[in-house]
């Protein structure tokens, strides 16, 4: 394949997009602006892109089962096949280090896979069949059959901390796929080179598995405008969304106020929270402290399952287990974040923990770093309060994306609870302690229970396993969405709703509603779960 970066939108298939504004990526450890300048899309743009996407939606609905898989194989393909040209691209744009970038095209390239046998298994569409009873009385049952189908046009808007695996290919455009449903991505302007050169592998795909090209389209942008037209946009189904809660709002309200509104399945803001309890302090403060810093620190602190709040019992553990993530903090060398606008933000959400009185600065890394490091680098901060102190500061559970975290003496563990309580929703709460000591932790699993869409234990939440029983979600502002996954194959389950099909003639119905399972898939039929 091999193109040249052009900066054009790709728009079913062609590229488009000549004069006009234009913006810029940037390399973003040199400050300096990267050839060629992006396009910027315009409402005529969008129009065009969703008329082409839903054209194609109505194709997609009878093209073999096959053939969707074999797309997204060959999206996989592509990735890999350019993957060093892809690579090289975003970590001049992001900063991320080449190993890591290697690392996420692998996942990237794996969950195009992982959609592709959950395309061809066909039981994520969750038939239900239940036959017709004509002599029943007092009345007669009628034959009713429900499926899932896919919504329609999805628009995607990827995350600057994974520019592959949730950005132009990732999960949110292959789970649209592996549903049949068209995909229109707006680029992200930190990462627009890496888009387009990812755009390509889909549309390349799309032309060899000769499928209607306009079920994908890429339309680059900077501000925030094209991606309003997008929501607002009559065409559009749903829409997934990672990233701020700011951003992630904006988009939800602009589609709620819709004349149809549609679902906007938006990943925003989370802290986090890890709980330590006293079993696990006294046993391994040092080994969990080092866990701890690392998962702090890892992509610069920039996931969205970093943890950033900590909560243990007062006490000599507790002071060892804080001495001991003061040390190792200490030695992590500043390093760049992925742009200059989440480094403004980390700066100045370090700057308010520090002005709230009652809040120390405990560590800052670089202690142990060389000199020279350079502007814009991000540096780890340990910060340590009363836990008491969050009842009358409730500013400290709002998150602040970057290597940070806040370390709260708790009184006892019913203060713990109490915590816990008043905290918003999370992607995720960790908990440390023993076995022997967590039986006792009902109120505190109670809570955490209706606060987070994953508890970990005796690990950390940082680095997710794209399957399909992982969850990544939680309740608001995690998400806007908590009974829905933005990774793993049950992300799905965003771009479809149940078709019910009543009396219908067995030719006319979908292939995993026929009454012979031509699919041979898992179906409930009169109350029983089986393949025939």
């Amino acid at each position: 394949m091999k193109k040249n970066i052009t900066g054009k939108h790709l728009i079913g298939g062609k590229y488009c997009g000549s004069g006009g504004k234009k913006f810029s990526g940037v390399n973003t450890t040199a400050g300096a602006a990267l050839l060629p300048a992006f396009c910027e899309a315009g409402a005529a743009d969008v129009n065009r892109a969703l008329e082409l996407a839903d054209k194609a939606f109505e194709v997609l609905q009878t093209v073999p089962v096959k053939t969707i898989a074999a797309l997204l194989e060959r999206i996989a393909d592509g990735l890999e096949a350019e993957g060093e040209r892809i690579i090289a691209r975003a970590h001049l744009e992001t900063a991320l280090p080449v190993e890591r970038l290697r690392s996420e095209l692998a996942r990237t390239s794996g969950q195009a896979r992982a959609f592709a046998k959950l395309a061809l298994s066909g039981s994520w569409a969750q038939a239900r069949i239940d036959h017709a009873l004509p002599g029943r009385k007092p009345l007669p049952k009628p034959d009713i059959r429900t499926v899932f189908m896919g919504v329609g046009p999805v628009a995607v808007f990827g995350a600057s901390n994974f520019p592959l695996a949730i950005s132009v290919a990732g999960t949110d455009t292959v789970a649209a796929f592996a549903a049949r449903c068209p995909v229109v991505a707006k680029g992200h302007p930190a990462h627009p080179g890496t888009c387009e050169l990812t755009a390509s592998v889909i549309t390349e795909a799309i032309s060899r598995t000769k499928l209607p090209p306009g079920m994908f389209s890429l339309l680059q942008s900077s501000g925030h405008e094209a991606g309003l037209a997008l929501v607002r946009h009559p065409l559009t189904a749903a829409v997934a969304f990672t990233g701020s809660l700011r951003g992630g709002r904006v988009l939800f309200d602009a589609a709620a106020a819709r004349p149809a509104p549609i679902p906007v399945y938006a990943e925003m803001g989370s802290v986090n929270p890890v709980f330590i309890l006293p079993g696990a302090a006294a046993e391994r403060a040092e080994e969990i402290a080092d866990g701890f810093v690392r998962s702090l620190n890892a992509g610069v602190g920039q996931f969205c399952t970093n943890p950033g709040m900590v909560l243990a019992v007062a006490g000599p553990e507790f002071e060892r287990f804080l001495a001991a993530i003061c040390k190792n903090a200490e030695c992590v060398p500043p390093a760049a974040m992925l742009h200059a606008g989440i480094q403004k933000a980390y700066d100045c959400g370090t700057e308010r923990l520090s002005s709230i009185p009652g809040v120390k600065l405990a560590a800052i890394s670089g202690a142990c770093a060389p000199h020279g490091a350079g502007p814009k680098m991000a540096a780890c901060k340990i910060f340590t309060a009363d836990a008491g102190l969050i009842h009358k500061r409730p500013e400290l559970l709002e998150e602040v994306f970057g290597p940070a975290t806040v370390i709260y003496r708790c009184k006892n563990i019913a203060q713990m609870v109490d915590i816990a309580r008043c905290m918003p929703g999370s992607l995720t709460a960790t908990i440390h302690g023993t076995e022997r000591e967590l039986p006792a932790q009902g109120r505190l699993m109670r809570v955490l229970e209706r606060k987070a869409g994953r508890i970990v234990f005796n690990g950390f939440p940082t680095g997710l396993e794209p399957c399909a029983s992982l969850h990544h979600g939680g309740p608001y502002p995690a998400s806007t969405h908590s009974f829905f996954t933005s990774v793993g194959t049950a992300a799905i389950y965003r771009y479809v709703r149940p078709v019910c099909f009543q009396g219908f003639p067995d030719a006319a119905l979908p292939e995993e509603l026929r009454e012979t399972n031509p699919r041979r898939i898992k179906r409930l039929v009169d109350g029983v779960l089986n393949t025939f």
